[in-house]
């Protein structure tokens, strides 16, 4: 399938590198500074932009976060001609890349069905004249358009997003995605990218197959999210539940979170919840209108909410940075949904915290599911392995990237099984109590009749069916609901109790769940520690020492609100305006200069030009810098724009100044001897031209050059010479 195999971080051989692979990668590499402020490509990122170069097909697997976009969008600047069309079924995603991208100076739009047809039949003019780089499209308008493309339409490379909906082995297949084989029926010779964040082998190769790749070269980046922590709770009540998700939203309260919900009724009695105490929080699913999702999404990714309570149908393609936490109200139906939806926190690489809340009456439902979907097999698979790994006591990371094939030789430490390993007790007595009730009621009843009976309950159900009748009636007084449901939790996961999921998810016991209840062994069982009571520590502790802000702290706060204040007069999200791992930068470099400022990770030279004042201003009161920036700061910003590319038109266009302000900063940087290089700013004939004149006419020489050069062009000359003269006599 893949002529050659799977290629790693670690595989990727530089000793035949060209001389023109090495051109490519400095042109890239200045790019990549020049428009996304970052001075370096992420692991797999430079070989994926140099095959599609190369105009070889490729299927690129990278997690949510890791820099899938950069893969398909660099080819797009680096080509000379055509433009990359980005096949999406997400609108959302195309809103808020081509938003992210304006932001950085890149002409890139999108066609799609929120738009009206006036405004797409615009963008497709756009399009042919040439004035388009990206374009990103649905599905269904590429093949409204695809033929007719195919003979008028120069077209460098096609990236295919979310191309795991094209297989029927992925986990979300879309029947309209199998009609792209078209691709290379009118674009045999076109490059295909086919990118998605989750996959597993079989899914991988059917998306080379239905597309009809050609030699195509396989990318499997590390889906190793370090700065996601990863915690499951096994579920012990709704007031629990919620009492969590507050204290997230409280922890992040500037920030945002989502909480996944496994059905419509769920996620509107969890927003209603929220709301209740006081928190901004909107509901999304499938059955809202399209006006009330785009809604809800538009507050989410405004900063207007704290928290959407949803259904998987929300957050695909949202790149909104400041997503600190997510739940899961609700164990999914696979793990690559799972990933896909924790990758959703802390896209800007800074510490998020994902959650999942996991209980037995889920795996009923979600069973369900499969067995109705039309694929039982494989996905009644899928969920066993999701529920292996909400039932871990090792390492989730390592377990989390096993099932994407990939190992590493530690455990994370940023997993509730790594940061707090249970402390063990001796269970064999709660043990004993709960197998022989299930013996004597048959292994008729789930596990809220079974706690029930332990705890000598009285409630009608169990009184009718005489269960308060067994011997094991009320045996189990002296432990709490949750307490066993926390113990008998671990039985199954040991293997001592069974849930026969067709018979109403009754409680069975195992062969070796017997053996226990005939030979009494000893079972440890992790030790029950009440949510409730962490909780009220952890406050006591935080009332008894409130510790005041650091300075980096502080300097972040002022940062945010400086943010905020021109993401509102833009009307943008705040992170299109930076994202927090780009204030946190920021915080720790310190820039008081517009040339700090725009070395900055994540501050590319738009950027720069465009917000580099309020912000230094911030970092320099902060600092306790009295000098106020003055007005040699708009020549730096001519200057930095000078040696980055611009001519003098576009510097004039960029900062919204006249052309002859621009030629007047230019002199005056090089009368400061700071500007070495005149070639892009004057011809030799035209100071070949000022000179002659100056010698001649040197009263009237700016009236007899305005017809024949730029107004303050001669100035620059004049500036040119003294500084020729300058260096001359040194």
């Amino acid at each position: 399938m893949y002529s050659d195999g799977m290629t790693k971080p670690s595989d990727t051989n530089h000793e035949m590198i060209s001389v023109a692979d090495t051109a490519l990668e400095q042109r890239a590499a200045a790019l990549l500074r020049r428009f996304y402020g970052y001075s370096t490509f992420r692991p797999l990122q430079m070989d994926i932009i140099s095959t599609a170069v190369s105009g070889r097909d490729c299927v690129v697997l990278m997690p949510t976060g890791g820099g899938k976009s950069i893969c398909y969008q660099m080819p797009a600047l680096l080509a000379e001609r055509g433009v990359t069309i980005v096949v999406s079924p997400l609108i959302a995603l195309m809103k808020d890349q081509v938003s992210a991208l304006a932001a950085n100076g890149i002409p890139a739009a999108a066609v799609n069905s929120m738009q009206n047809e006036e405004e797409n039949r615009h963008i497709l003019d756009q399009l042919f004249s040439g004035r388009i780089k990206i374009l990103y499209i649905s599905p269904e308008r590429l093949l409204m358009e695809i033929e007719r493309w195919s003979s008028m339409l120069p077209i460098a490379l096609f990236a295919i997003d979310e191309a795991h909906c094209i297989s029927q082995w992925g986990h979300d297949f879309r029947p309209g995605y199998t009609q792209l084989t078209c691709i290379k029926r009118f674009f045999p010779n076109v490059p295909v990218m086919a990118l998605t964040a989750t996959a597993d082998r079989l899914t991988r190769e059917d998306i080379a197959t239905q597309l009809q790749l050609n030699d195509p070269r396989l990318f499997i980046g590390s889906f190793d999210r370090p700065n996601l922590s990863l915690r499951v709770i096994t579920d012990s009540g709704k007031t629990r539940r919620i009492n969590y998700i507050c204290s997230l939203i409280d922890r992040h309260s500037s920030d945002a979170g989502i909480v996944y919900c496994l059905s419509r009724r769920i996620a509107e009695d969890m927003d209603k919840q929220l709301r209740a105490r006081g928190y901004r929080s909107a509901v999304y699913h499938a059955g809202l209108s399209v006006t009330e999702r785009n809604m809800a999404q538009d507050r989410f990714i405004n900063g207007e909410l704290q928290v959407v309570c949803a259904t998987v149908a929300f957050g695909m393609g949202i790149d909104k940075s400041n997503i600190r936490w997510v739940v899961h109200n609700n164990m999914p139906r696979n793990i690559e949904s799972y990933y896909q939806e924790i990758g959703r926190a802390g896209r800007d690489g800074a510490k998020a915290e994902t959650v999942m809340f996991y209980s037995y009456g889920d795996i009923a439902t979600l069973q369900s599911f499969a067995d109705e979907s039309g694929q039982q097999t494989i996905n009644t698979e899928k969920l066993n392995r999701m529920k292996e790994y909400a039932e871990a006591s090792l390492c989730r990371r390592r377990i989390l990237l096993s099932y994407f094939n990939e190992t590493i030789d530690h455990d994370c430490g940023n997993c509730d099984i790594c940061l707090d390993p249970p402390v063990r007790v001796d269970g064999t007595i709660h043990t004993l109590k709960a197998l022989s009730a299930i013996v004597r009621v048959n292994g008729a009843v789930g596990m809220h009749m079974l706690i029930d009976i332990l705890r000598g309950a009285a409630r009608q159900e169990l009184i009718a069916k005489g269960y308060h009748t067994i011997k094991t009636y009320g045996a189990g007084r002296d432990l709490s609901f949750g307490e066993w449901n926390h113990y008998i939790s671990q039985m199954i996961q040991l293997g001592l109790i069974d849930i026969a999921y067709n018979e109403g998810n009754h409680l069975k016991i195992t062969p070796y769940g017997s053996r226990i209840l005939s030979t009494r062994e000893k079972v440890e069982l992790a030790e029950f520690v009440p949510f409730e009571r962490r909780q009220r520590g952890s406050k006591k502790s935080a009332e008894k020492k409130q510790p005041e802000l650091l300075p980096a702290e502080k300097l972040l706060i002022e940062l945010k609100k400086v943010r905020e204040k021109i993401s509102r007069k833009e009307r943008v999200p705040d992170y299109i305006v930076f994202t927090d791992k780009a204030l946190q930068e920021m915080v720790r470099v310190e820039p008081v200069t517009m040339e700090e400022f725009s070395n900055v990770e994540g501050v590319g030279e738009r950027k720069t030009v465009k917000y580099w004042k309020p912000f230094v201003t911030a970092i320099r009161r902060h600092k306790g810098i009295a000098e106020p920036l003055g007005t040699g700061f708009s020549q730096e910003e001519t200057l930095l724009l000078l040696n980055s590319g611009y001519t003098v038109a576009e510097i004039a266009s960029a900062k919204n100044i006249k052309e002859v302000t621009v030629y007047g900063h230019i002199a005056a940087l090089i009368d400061a001897d700071r500007l070495t290089d005149f070639s892009s700013v004057i011809t030799k004939a035209q100071y070949l031209r000022v000179m002659d004149v100056a010698r001649n006419n040197p009263e009237s020489i700016y009236e007899i050059l305005a017809t024949e050069m730029p107004k303050g062009l001669p100035k620059v000359a004049l500036s040119i010479s003294d500084y020729l003269l300058r260096n001359k006599q040194k």
